[in-house]
């Protein structure tokens, strides 16, 4: 029987060692749904400010993780689980802390969550539901939400949905700039509707919404 080289075993293990070494130095990417933004609403000094409060986001199960969940393409059924791609928490609170600051920042409007108020003051909640939000690498972002708004002294709620797509450039991180993107949006309809409401309490969801 031919004998291998003694040195080949060694060759292989350390091969192994530098193949393991390489895959664990590969370091863990975090993202945020958070777009940056110009600035909060100027609102008129003899405006009384108004109060939000958003509550904790629903979404379905399979986003409910910190790790990004990608589809290879649009046709498949088969998702991934991206253990070194990540938000930098929990899909649910980035997606509440992304439309709580850019509902503010567009409305003028006070998040209560953050920021005591008079015992008194009408607050509006708003209550959100991420129905769909579903990225396709190398192509696009398709969401789809629903929300409640309620003035807290008024019977009235009104409930509102919202979808749209937004391209998503190459990669990873093209994947994540779609998702800020498409959530940034999200909030502008939110905003839009809560001014809606504030102008005419009757007032019924926008075009689109």
């Amino acid at each position: 029987m031919t004998r291998l080289p003694r040195f080949l075993p060694l060759a292989a293990a350390t091969l192994a060692a530098l193949l393991v070494a390489a895959c664990a130095s590969e370091p863990d990417r975090y993202y945020t749904l958070a777009a940056p933004v110009g600035g909060v609403a100027a609102v008129p000094e003899a405006v009384p400010p108004v109060f939000v409060e958003i509550g904790p986001i629903a979404l379905p199960d399979r986003l409910a993780r910190p790790q990004m969940v990608v589809r290879g393409d649009s046709a498949g059924a088969q998702v991934r689980v991206l253990e070194k791609h990540r938000w930098s928490a929990s899909f649910e609170k980035e997606m509440r802390d992304a439309l709580a600051a850019g509902i503010v920042a567009r409305s003028g409007a006070i998040d209560v969550s953050r920021t005591p108020r008079q015992a008194g003051q009408p607050v509006w909640r708003v209550t959100v539901q991420v129905r769909d939000f579903d990225a396709v690498e190398d192509s696009r972002i398709d969401a789809a939400f629903g929300w409640t708004l309620r003035r807290s002294d008024a019977p009235r709620s009104l409930h509102c949905s919202w979808q749209a797509s937004e391209p998503a450039g190459n990669g990873i991180g093209g994947v994540a700039a779609g998702a800020q993107r498409i959530t940034a949006r999200a909030a502008d309809a939110i905003a839009g509707q809560l001014a809606a409401l504030r102008a005419d309490p009757a007032a019924a969801c926008l075009s689109g919404t």
